[in-house]
């Protein structure tokens, strides 16, 4: 399993696949954050705050990682080499689990040059240094996880077409759906508690719960719940498709 995560890793690297993703991500909130005008732009909000990237992020990402993820299956199939990797002592799951890690890989070393702009902001604090240290951290935690998602997502999104951009599309639409789509529903609801019930259901709920600072294991459990049900997913899809 190693063997193929660090497969599809060079092969982000070894093209410019994963030179591109960090550069749009970076280039993009960098633009809203310090340069157009507007209330994403630190400078000219005056307040040493993270919240622009955090707000930014998850919508940058709701493209991207569908960007990453939409050939990681879908061109295996087409290409034949799905079937090798069936003849090696490697099962359904261990594959799955390989190409994800790989894309959340990619999520994550987006995030570790953002470090600079946390570095910046706290030093436009009055005094230096003055910044909302939990919320910032705990964002950074919702943001990976949230990456996490939407790579579960794509992964499960390219294991159901052959098409690299239908699997794009699946997986925008999938990824909207589960960061917006229920505080639509819940909107609609006639009863508070069942307001409640579906706003949870969604990821931008749980997001902006871990974006307080305070790391709340109900947040936690939902994070790691719905990336294992999107991986199982792409497992019992690749496992029908040997049937």
């Amino acid at each position: 399993m190693w063997a193929l995560f660090k497969k599809e890793i060079s092969g982000f690297f070894s093209s410019l696949t994963g030179y591109l993703v960090i550069v749009v991500f970076l280039l993009l909130n960098s633009l809203f954050m310090w340069i157009v005008p507007g209330q994403f732009n630190v400078v000219e909000n005056g307040y040493a705050t993270m919240d622009s990237l955090f707000a930014i992020a998850p919508w940058v990402f709701l493209f991207l990682v569908p960007a990453i993820t939409m050939r990681m299956i879908s061109e295996e199939k087409r290409t034949g080499t799905l079937d090798l990797l069936y003849t090696r002592p490697v099962t359904e799951f261990q594959i799955v689990l390989a190409k994800f890690l790989a894309s959340w890989a990619l999520v994550l070393l987006s995030l570790v040059p953002t470090l600079i702009y946390f570095w910046s902001v706290s030093r436009l604090g009055s005094p230096p240094g003055n910044i909302d240290m939990g919320g910032t951290w705990g964002s950074y935690v919702g943001l990976l996880f949230l990456g996490g998602i939407y790579s579960a997502i794509g992964m499960f999104a390219t294991s159901l077409s052959g098409n690299q951009i239908v699997a794009f599309i699946i997986a925008v639409f999938l990824s909207f759906l589960m960061y917006l789509g229920f505080d639509f529903l819940s909107g609609v609801a006639e009863s508070g508690r069942i307001t409640l019930i579906v706003s949870q259901m969604g990821i931008s709920y749980h997001y902006n719960s871990i974006s307080r600072g305070v790391i709340d294991s109900r947040d936690m459990l939902y994070f790691a719940g719905v990336i294992t049900i999107f991986i199982m997913g792409t497992r019992t899809l690749l496992q029908s498709s040997k049937w």
